[in-house]
């Protein structure tokens, strides 16, 4: 009950931050969003797996790997890293540190780095940014930091961190990652124990919300479908419902981080959203 309690109360106090007088808004420095390729992306393929009842088998979709550049002001975020540049077939054609490049952004610039859950396809490049602030759900790190992670939490790319050399932040709840309340962390575990969504308030575009792997594409988002390897489903069905509040409430472009169907949601990279 007292969970219930704090996340209806978590739920309201986002909606409330999207409900600012125009001026409030305009104080914050400018956030921009600009969409990075973090892998690439194999043949479509049935996504059956994605559901613990079966709701999709046969069903054939074209999954991306995506990550994002978040621009407050004169500071800069990356949201997740994508896969390893050793990952295969799977591993990204372009680095993020060269992607980068091409906005004229060095390593060295990224504050913080977000990472919405520990799955690799999410953390792969994130050992390129040791300088940055990582900032964690806190279920994760206990993950990370446990004598014997599980084979789908690899924590060598977190070394850096592991071993007290940067600077770390386990996320409990909600984060509001530069006090303004334009770059908000969302709690939203289910599908790992410390898994993350994310809230961008952009002057032009509006509310954005990004999933990470809360939903994978749009029919399973829409059915509130659980996939069998999340760690809890009541939790990600408890997720699914905050967010989709939130969603509505704040009127947000809904992007979830694994769908081809929401790519051009986003300018094309170098182009940012504002």
């Amino acid at each position: 009950m007292r969970r219930t309690l704090v996340s209806w109360a978590l739920g309201a106090c986002a909606a409330a931050w999207l409900i600012q007088p125009a001026s409030a808004q305009t104080a914050a420095p400018e956030v921009t969003l600009t969409r990075l390729d973090c892998g690439t992306p194999t043949a479509p393929g049935d996504v059956g797996r994605f559901s613990d009842v079966f709701g999709f088998n046969g069903l054939v979709i074209q999954l991306v790997f995506s990550c994002y550049l978040i621009k407050h002001g004169d500071e800069y975020m990356l949201w997740d890293t994508g896969h390893s540049l050793a990952a295969g077939a799977v591993a990204p054609r372009v680095s993020i540190v060269d992607q980068l490049a091409q906005l004229q952004v060095k390593p060295e610039q990224i504050k913080v780095v977000g990472i919405s859950h520990y799955h690799p396809d999410h953390t792969g490049q994130v050992g390129s940014f040791p300088q940055a602030m990582l900032l964690i759900g806190k279920g994760d790190w206990d993950v990370l930091t446990s004598p014997k992670p599980p084979p789908n939490a690899p924590s060598a790319p977190f070394a850096h961190w592991i071993s007290g050399a940067g600077k770390v932040e386990p996320v409990l709840q909600d984060k509001d990652v530069f006090g303004d309340r334009t770059v908000v962390m969302l709690n939203t575990p289910g599908h790992t124990p410390g898994h993350h969504s994310m809230l961008i308030q952009l002057r032009q575009m509006g509310n954005v919300l990004i999933t990470g792997d809360l939903a994978h594409f749009h029919e399973n988002y829409e059915a509130d479908g659980v996939p069998p390897f999340n760690t809890s489903r009541a939790e990600t069905l408890a997720s699914l419902a905050r967010f989709k509040k939130i969603a509505a409430n704040a009127r947000a472009t809904v992007i979830m981080q694994h769908e081809a169907r929401d790519v051009n949601k986003l300018p094309a990279f170098p182009a940012a959203a504002k």
